[in-house]
């Protein structure tokens, strides 16, 4: 997976995209707050239902400017050619992926989504081979807007989850994760129980 590092911050993105001429005797007209939230939310809506049809040109052009801020990873996908990398990504990795928003929610400058992630693994994923397994996640999507356009989307999930449910990761409680992580991690593990023992 190509990581892909903006080369401004969203609010430079915000304010080139606030300060663009749009020609003479046009303005942007002003929308009451029933007005934006509407057309807010139908944009988010457009924009999903795009994703989920894997329709990505679609999906992106729902953008002011495209922008993909992973929390999880720490990753950021910025431009149309980093964002359409990542949804490619996203594609190869589950070719049958959806995500099935649940709950919308409306603040001053986003419009938040709760929902789940669903696919199968049957492609290359974050360097880790096909499972053939399910994962299915829940998530929380924060649209971030300069008014009535959509300039980020901001996505919160456990990235512990999905890699659980392909097999990569274990409970540390479990009898699996106990075992994995004395084999993985024994210098770790070593000291951890030289601490627990002086601390009898």
């Amino acid at each position: 997976m190509i990581r892909r590092r903006s080369a401004f911050s969203r609010g430079e993105a915000m304010a080139r995209h606030q300060d663009q001429d749009l020609g003479p005797g046009h303005t942007r007209p002003v929308l009451d707050s029933a007005q934006i939230r509407l057309q807010r939310e139908t944009t988010v809506r457009e924009h999903m239902e795009a994703e989920n049809a894997h329709e990505f040109e679609r999906c992106i052009a729902a953008f002011a400017h495209p922008r993909y801020e992973i929390v999880a990873t720490g990753e950021v996908w910025d431009g149309h050619s980093g964002v359409n990398a990542l949804l490619q990504a996203n594609k190869k990795g589950f070719p049958d992926f959806l995500f099935h928003p649940e709950t919308f929610h409306h603040a001053p400058e986003a419009v938040i989504v709760e929902g789940r992630f669903t696919g199968t693994h049957l492609g290359n994923w974050r360097g880790l081979p096909p499972t053939g397994r399910k994962v299915d996640f829940r998530l929380i999507i924060v649209f971030l807007f300069e008014g009535d356009r959509m300039v980020c989307e901001r996505t919160y999930f456990d990235i512990g989850t999905p890699l659980s449910q392909v097999g990569v990761a274990r409970d540390p409680n479990s009898r699996a994760g106990k075992i994995a992580l004395a084999l993985n991690h024994p210098i770790v593990i070593g000291k951890a129980l030289v601490r627990s023992m002086r601390h009898r």
